[in-house]
């Protein structure tokens, strides 16, 4: 998500209120003293993400929207499995109205307070059991505010809407687990408007026609992905299909008043892909492509999964940052927000890279130029750890994504070309579909290379706060 250098708002330091007024209340929403999973994970960040007590395997969201009035009707099938005994669980909904909430084919009470929904099931859910809970709701999505100034959620466009859900989005149109550390398979069916188009991750499994003359899709995401990452894009899109050398599928939505500039850049993304998969190993997922909105739809790219969001045409290296995000953040998925440089700093690095091998600056230059005047340009290059942000509205600055790469170079160096490439495939496919944290990056290169020294890397570049000194 390149949001601090080509499409991102500036990082003023903006209150985020996520605690949301509550919409509604069950009647019977009264607490029992049983077992509650925790109504939050204390992420560093974003402390009221996401939920404890269980696990989510599969999403299946049933959702109607037109643009009109804004109106969003939704049915979301949650399976789950249950980590804890549990009487009571929460799932994370900001706004919208709740209208009936099943467990296991039975009315469950609940109660709402900010954006936290408390389902009470009808019969406590012993540890391990797999359940389904089924919350109907409606209402007009609405847009929530990062830390950061930046904009997420439901976003309106000038011929539908636009989700996009890091880091909280996600849980302004569908109740969930919204935190990275809890990965589901999804299955999304959105009906639109006669006329308008519906794009979300993985397959598209059917397209049809409803009786009264509106557009149903239904797309399937079978690889596991963070809520973050899950998108729905309504609009009015020229599609093309296409597929690389390898035979992966490439599915391409562009907004028709974007379709010539974007053409000469999107037609090259089959080539990115396949020289992804060499750098970085396997591409994990069955498909790939793009959503391309107007200008000032969003106010940043996204590495939504399968296809990353662009709000008007990108350039050719913010293209391969989303490209490469798909290994880094959408397979290897941060454990938590402090961990959000391993997202960004590979990425970046992917523009190096590229930009190498394309016969531009070598990431040697690049990464000298930026030791040496990058201040110049970027004035908070020094003013924080990548690996350690200082507040919630600083996840998206420049150290993490610059210094980020910085730490990756020096990796690079101190192996060697040959080692560093087997050291990048090999953290991809060990962590393939999974999540991660720094600890468990800075152990496996420590593992993979264990003749070298990486202690002034992690204790200057990625721990450090100040600048650097110069390596010997």
């Amino acid at each position: 998500m390149p949001r601090f250098v080509r499409l991102g708002p500036p990082a003023a330091l903006l209150a985020l209120a996520l605690t949301l007024t509550a919409c509604d209340s069950s009647k019977d929403g009264s607490r029992d003293g049983g077992r509650h999973g925790a109504s939050g994970l204390g992420d560093r960040y974003f402390p009221k993400a996401g939920n404890g007590g269980y696990d989510v395997s599969h999403y299946g969201l049933t959702l109607a929207y037109t643009p009109d009035g804004n109106r969003l009707t939704g049915t979301a099938v949650i399976t789950a499995r249950a980590t804890e005994d549990l009487t009571a669980f929460n799932l994370d909904l900001a706004g919208m109205k709740v209208e009936k909430v099943t467990v296991g084919g039975g009315t469950a009470a609940y109660d709402r307070d900010g954006q936290e929904l408390t389902i009470r099931p009808p019969t406590p859910l012993p540890k391990g059991t797999t359940f389904k809970a089924e919350v109907r709701y409606s209402g007009s999505p609405r847009t929530i505010t990062d830390p950061d100034g930046s904009k997420e959620g439901w976003l309106r466009t000038a011929d539908g809407a636009l989700a996009l859900g890091e880091p909280t989005g996600s849980m302004a149109w569908f109740p969930g687990n919204h935190h990275p550390s809890d990965k589901a398979s999804y299955d999304v069916e959105v009906t639109v408007p006669k006329g308008l188009t519906a794009v979300s991750n993985g397959e598209l499994k059917s397209e049809r026609t409803t009786a009264d003359g509106r557009s149903t899709f239904t797309w399937h995401t079978a690889e596991p992905m963070a809520s973050y990452l899950a998108t729905v894009a309504i609009g009015r899109y020229k599609v093309t299909r296409s597929a690389t050398t390898d035979g992966l599928p490439v599915y391409v939505a562009v907004d028709p008043t974007q379709t010539a500039a974007s053409s000469k850049v999107l037609a090259r993304l089959p080539e990115i892909m396949d020289w992804a998969a060499d750098t970085f190993g396997p591409y994990p997922f069955s498909s790939t492509g793009a959503i391309v909105d107007r200008p000032g739809d969003a106010g940043y790219a996204l590495e939504t999964q399968n296809r990353p969001v662009y709000p008007g045409a990108p350039d050719l290296v913010t293209l391969v940052h989303e490209s490469a995000h798909q290994w880094f953040g959408d397979s290897v998925t941060p454990k938590s927000w402090q961990d959000m440089w391993l997202n960004e700093g590979f990425a970046t690095y992917a523009e190096w890279l590229w930009t190498e091998d394309e016969g531009g600056a070598t990431a040697e230059q690049t990464f000298n130029d930026l030791y040496d005047h990058g201040e110049d340009e970027y004035d908070d290059l020094w003013s924080f750890a990548p690996a350690k942000p200082t507040t919630a509205a600083h996840i998206s600055d420049t150290p993490v994504y610059l210094r980020g790469a910085m730490v990756i170079h020096r990796i690079r160096q101190t192996v060697g070309d040959d080692a560093f490439h087997d050291l990048v495939q090999g953290w991809t496919a060990a962590h393939r579909h999974a999540n991660a944290d720094t600890a468990a990056f800075t152990a496996y290169v420590e593992k993979a290379a264990p003749d070298a020294d990486f202690d002034d890397i992690w204790s200057d570049w990625l721990y450090g706060a100040a600048k650097p000194p110069r390596r010997p």
